[in-house]
This record gives C-alpha cells, structure tokens and sequence, in this order.
C-alpha cells in the first residue's frame, strides 16, 4: 500500500532532501538513466535525479514517432537552458512495428510498454552499464492500474512485475506517493518554469492513446495537426487538460458540392484537480466555432468535429 502525500501536507524542501537521499543511496557510485518526456512528472523527476547524481545521471528523451509537433527538439532546448544536456533517441521505427495492426487499447499500450522498457530502455542501459531507471510515476497511473481502469505503461511492482527480473535494471520512482497537483509544487521548488511545471498532462503512450483504432504514420499525424489546433485555441481556458481525439468510423460530409467519407476529430477538455474526477469546461460556443473551423480547414480528410460533455466517471480523461 502506498502512503500518499496530499498537497496540503507536502512539504516540497523535506520531500526533496528525502528523495533525493534515496536516489543516491540506491543508486551508490554507478550512474543511473533517466526518462523525460516533457510532461510534468517526468521534468520533475529529471530536476530531482540531477540533483541527486548530477553527472552520474544520463537524461534521455525517446522520439518515438507518437509525440506532438517539435517536442524533443523543444524540451532538449530547454533543458539545456537549465544546464542539463538531454540526448534525444529516433527510436519511431520501432514503436510503429510494434503497433502495426493493434486496435485493442490495452494490447495498444502493452506494446508501447514492452518496446520502451524491453527494447529501447534495455539497450540503453545495457550500453551505458547503468543499473538504475529513474521515471515519473505517480499515485493516479498506480490507481488505474491496479483498479484496471487502463494500464499505465510505467506500472509493474503494483502487478506483480520485477523490472529487475523481466528487463534487468531497477525502477526508482520518487513522486510515486503524489498527485498531479503536488507534482507542481515540487517541479517548482526544483527551479522548473512555469511553463514546465504548469504544462497540462501528456499521457504515456503518447499520441497513440489519442487515436481510436490502428495507430498507423498517418493518423498519428492527423491528430498531431489537430492537437496544435486545440492547445492553441484551449490554452489560456484555464483548464486541467485538453486534447484532440481522433475516431475510427468514417463520418459523412461534404466538401465542394459532394459527398466527402471523412474522418472525426473528438476535442475533451476538463476542468479537474487531480485527475482522479473531471468535469468538461464549459467552454463558449465561439470557441466551438473556431476549433471546428479550423481542424476542418487544417487537417486533411476531417469532415466532423464534436465536443465530449460526460463527465469523469464514467467517462475517463483520455480516450484509449
């Protein structure tokens, strides 16, 4: 059973002593890999384990092909600014070999999971001789796991899972005790920016868990374009989350007088604390009108747009 730290008990210069303390004891004199993804918990984990090894921590982001527009090159560039030197690895050949085909969600993740930790990450530390897995998660990927409302892709000891029998390193999770809103406090009080530490939840599996279906180049790049629209419609909302989803079925429209079969793009936004409940922002209907507008016109082939309006639960903050 994991003991949680709610945010009103945290104490974020504590908290930080205590774990990073942990780190350099697990980790003793060798050197340890560390996984950034750009999302809050993965940049404050990074902050952390530099802190606690400095050097001895090798800070890598996978480009795995499923990320939004530009952002190893953007979350590389801004580490660096911080003095941490963060090497990005083109891995995307293997991530869409290994989901060809899938249209099950969890098969989906399964895939994604096995690729990160057996394949990629395996490799890496196997060349590096690193012994140590430094990641983000935190107390809510634990929850829905275990309660198996979706398989977070960087759970394992919670299912009976050895990181250190099935892939041959260990895992360390330091935030494994919070939340989403706790997170913030501790990438803040590491010297994250604001604009890292307040940045909206990106789930795992990336992309992929924003495509309904078969996860192929192309309709990972299709909702790529449409999530560019709605972060920069969505983001001074104010809101928890929002992204764009992209549907399976065809949909019938209409382009230049005919009938156009084209494909729908689900936009979810949601006001929530920690993401354990979330209820849709109430968003206006000009707001509606320009996010329709504009994924018809700058993504190709989407003909329908529509708005989620249930509520979390029963409905959940991502889609796959």
């Amino acid at each position: 059973m994991i003991k949680e730290i709610t945010a009103r008990e945290l104490n974020s210069e504590r908290f930080i002593n205590d774990k990073v303390k942990q780190i350099q004891h697990a980790v003793g004199d060798g050197m340890a890999i560390n996984a950034l993804s750009g999302g809050v918990d993965s940049s404050t984990v990074t902050m952390l384990g530099h802190r606690a090894l400095g050097k001895r921590l090798k800070t890598v982001f996978i480009e795995n092909g499923l990320m939004r527009e530009g952002e190893s090159e953007h979350v590389a560039a801004l580490f660096q600014k911080l003095g941490i030197f963060v090497e990005v690895i083109d891995a995307h050949k293997e991530f869409f070999a290994a989901l060809k085909g899938i249209a099950d969600p969890e098969e989906k993740r399964e895939a994604i999971t096995q690729t990160f930790y057996q394949n990629v990450f395996g490799r890496i530390i196997k060349e590096s001789g690193a012994k140590h897995l430094l990641q983000g998660t935190i107390l809510t990927d634990v929850d829905e796991t275990v309660a198996g409302i979706k398989r977070q892709h960087n759970v394992f000891e919670q299912l009976g899972i050895d990181p250190q029998e099935a892939f041959g390193y260990r895992i360390l999770e330091p935030l494994i005790q919070l939340r989403k809103d706790s997170v913030r406090k501790i990438g803040k009080a590491l010297g994250l920016p604001a604009e890292m530490f307040e940045r909206i939840p990106f789930p795992g599996p990336a992309l992929s868990a924003r495509v309904i279906g078969k996860v192929t180049p192309e309709r990972i790049e299709t909702v790529r374009k449409a999530t560019i629209v709605v972060e920069r419609l969505l983001k001074d909302t104010g809101a928890f989350q929002y992204m764009a989803i992209l549907h399976e079925d065809r949909v019938t429209g209409m382009r230049d007088g005919k009938r156009d079969f084209g494909q729908q793009i689900e936009v979810r936004c949601w006001d929530s604390v920690d993401a354990r409940i979330a209820t849709p922002t109430q968003l206006s209907f000009e707001i509606f009108e320009k996010l329709a507008g504009e994924i018809v016109r700058d993504v190709p082939g989407i003909v329908s747009v529509t708005y989620n309006i249930a509520q979390k639960p029963p409905s959940t903050i991502e889609a796959v």
